[in-house]
């Protein structure tokens, strides 16, 4: 399992860096006459923007983001919570808090974070 992780977590540090580079003009494309596919949903570009999520969204976001942690109960509840105060759920199920610093910067009373 570990090393699944670690290939799903390679694959979406790479999609994105993609992402990030076409964005800031680190790489050009050649126009395309045909529709580029739309992503195979590994990993979610609406939702990542702060703010950009409407709260009907949050549920399947969260759910895609709880699904392989033993405490899905638990973490449902606070991505929601975290989800509908920020609108906005990080990418794949684990870190990659950075896209949503409401989410990230949210803690406990303890310190720690608040968020899943």
């Amino acid at each position: 399992m570990a090393k699944n992780l670690s290939s799903n977590v390679t694959i979406h540090v790479l999609m994105l860096f993609l992402l990030i580079s076409r964005n800031h003009g680190m790489i050009t494309e050649s126009p395309s006459p045909s529709p580029q596919p739309q992503p195979s949903g590994l990993l979610p570009t609406h939702g990542i923007t702060p703010g950009s999520l409407h709260p009907q969204e949050c549920s399947p976001r969260c759910t895609y983001r709880c699904s392989k942690t033993a405490f899905k109960k638990p973490c449902m509840f606070f991505c929601q919570k975290c989800c509908a105060k920020c609108l906005c759920v990080p990418p794949g199920t684990y870190g990659n808090k950075q896209f949503c610093p409401c989410y990230n910067n949210w803690k406990t009373k303890r310190g720690g974070p608040k968020c899943p």
